[in-house]
């Protein structure tokens, strides 16, 4: 899932952004792939630009890895709601795919409604679990 990650969060039009996509879910966080790294405990925004409004979950770094395409970094959440409202937002990008590929392939023009039907029907059960 597309995320931007904000460093430095404050009300401040010096802020940096990245773009980057998430790696993992866990119980109380996130990882993402960084080109850069981050230092422990910094705090970051992190926003789901696929939802088009102000949608964002704050959190602090945990850990930050060499990967082979930069850094993984994990991300705890200031708020333990926000662990939910992350699978919310999960699971609205898996429905909006799933109705961008049904369109591709199969010709058919589904709404959000109808694709959110479908997808639960289909594949909510293998849904992973936290």
């Amino acid at each position: 899932m597309p995320i931007q990650v904000t460093l430095d969060w404050v009300d401040d039009e010096d802020d940096e952004t990245v773009d980057q996509t998430i790696t993992n879910v866990s119980l109380g966080g996130l990882a993402f792939s960084s080109l850069k790294p981050l230092q422990i405990l910094q705090r970051v925004r992190i926003c789901i630009p696929v939802l088009k409004q102000d949608n964002f979950l704050v959190g602090n770094v945990v850990w930050c890895e060499k990967s082979d395409a930069g850094y993984e970094v994990g991300i705890e959440f200031e708020s333990s709601r926000d662990v939910f409202r992350l699978r919310m937002i999960e699971q609205i990008c898996h429905i909006e795919h799933y109705r961008n590929e049904i369109s591709r392939v199969e010709g058919r023009r589904l709404s959000s409604q109808e694709a959110a039907n479908e997808w639960i029907s289909k594949f909510a059960d293998d849904f992973p679990a936290i």
